[in-house]
């Protein structure tokens, strides 16, 4: 299978299955002397960790990770870094019932058709415990662009039909939602108690906002930091849309509303406002980024759904074990990590962009 390496000069290759012995990761292009531990790397991962609360899944695991390479005396060495996290808590006989059979929302028909067979036991290289992968290695990229003062910050927006109407940051933290709206938090948990009773699940949006991005990330054709950045939120596995800036929104309006007017602050350039979501051609315009994520409802239900086996006769499935209500909240880590990772992938390339920065480096 090809496919789980992402990233061209910090680039990433994740491995493992959520009822395997393991999930990490390998970082390749990591400059040395980054001041790097595994606290730094577990206070990430407990973010995403599961059976935390109500509203995910029950599966008790610490996610404890060891990192084996590329890290002496606290600090990167500039070879590869490995990264391991065992499991400990899977319940594969839960699974059993599954073997010969597709689960509606799931990828068990594709994987099949196009491997000609697969780990039915949580999905196996399909399943959202992957992404424990990836939050490892982007609390690698958090920690060089916290080195360029740039911050991330993403957080629930939306729980099914309930929406934030305001924002506090400080409510992030104080809920398990991860939402910045109290109000919306307290509407958001008596849904997912609902869907819970009607063994149902839920759907949500993650905004992530990225402040102390310079201009001038990215390329004019395929490597836009806005393609980039999608293709970065739409590898997440139950991720289903993609917005930057006013996204759709923006074809309802006329030039005139859409365009960021420029305007010069002491000298510097600046945006009036920021439709476009700290992106013109593909390149950053030193705004703020801004972005939002769309994720589809949990598709593991117990609600008895009707399905095919592998045979074509029709059954109906109902899907118990331990499962999220909705993935929205952990997930909120997961977009850190992603945007993260592309970041710091063209901070390097920008490095080479011209002569100029070519010759500072060297000091020429």
């Amino acid at each position: 299978m090809s496919g789980s390496i992402f990233g061209t000069r910090f680039q990433i290759s994740t491995w493992g299955e959520s009822h395997g012995k393991a999930l990490g990761v390998t970082i390749d292009g990591c400059p040395a002397g980054l001041f790097l531990s595994e606290e730094d790397v577990q206070k990430e991962l407990d973010r995403r960790r599961p059976g935390q609360n109500p509203f995910g899944t029950m599966r008790q695991e610490a996610d404890t990770v060891t990192i084996l390479s590329g890290v002496f005396e606290g600090r990167t060495t500039g070879t590869p870094i490995a990264m391991i996290v065992y499991n400990k808590d899977h319940h594969s006989t839960d699974y059993g019932n599954l073997a010969t059979c597709f689960r509606p929302g799931h990828a068990d028909y594709t994987f099949t058709k196009k491997y000609g067979f697969r780990d039915y036991r949580g999905g196996g290289r399909s399943s959202g415990r992957e992404t424990l992968s990836r939050v490892a290695a982007g609390a690698v990229a958090k920690k060089l662009l916290q080195e360029m003062g740039i911050s991330l910050l993403a957080y629930t927006s939306q729980i099914g039909p309930i929406c934030c109407e305001t924002f506090l940051e400080e409510e992030i933290k104080k809920n398990p939602l991860c939402m910045p709206d109290a109000v919306a938090y307290e509407k958001a948990a008596t849904f997912l108690e609902q869907c819970k009773k009607d063994q149902n699940s839920a759907g949500g949006v993650v905004c992530c906002r990225v402040d102390g991005v310079p201009a001038g990330l990215g390329a004019p054709v395929f490597e836009k930091l806005d393609a980039l950045l999608a293709q970065a939120m739409l590898s997440i596995g139950a991720v289903k849309g993609f917005e930057m800036g006013d996204g759709f929104a923006a074809s309802c309006s006329t030039g005139f509303e859409n365009n960021d007017f420029f305007t010069a602050v002491n000298g510097t350039i600046q945006k009036e406002t920021n439709h476009s979501g700290g992106v013109l051609g593909g390149i950053s315009d030193g705004s703020p980024l801004f972005f939002r994520v769309a994720f589809k409802p949990t598709p593991s239900i117990a609600k008895a759904q009707p399905t095919v086996d592998e045979t074509g006769s029709p059954l109906s499935l109902s899907i118990h074990g331990r499962h999220d209500p909705t993935v929205v909240p952990r997930a909120v880590v997961v977009v850190e990590a992603m945007a993260a990772l592309v970041l710091v992938d063209l901070l390097m390339e920008n490095a080479t962009s011209s002569m100029d920065r070519l010759l500072a480096a060297y000091g020429k």
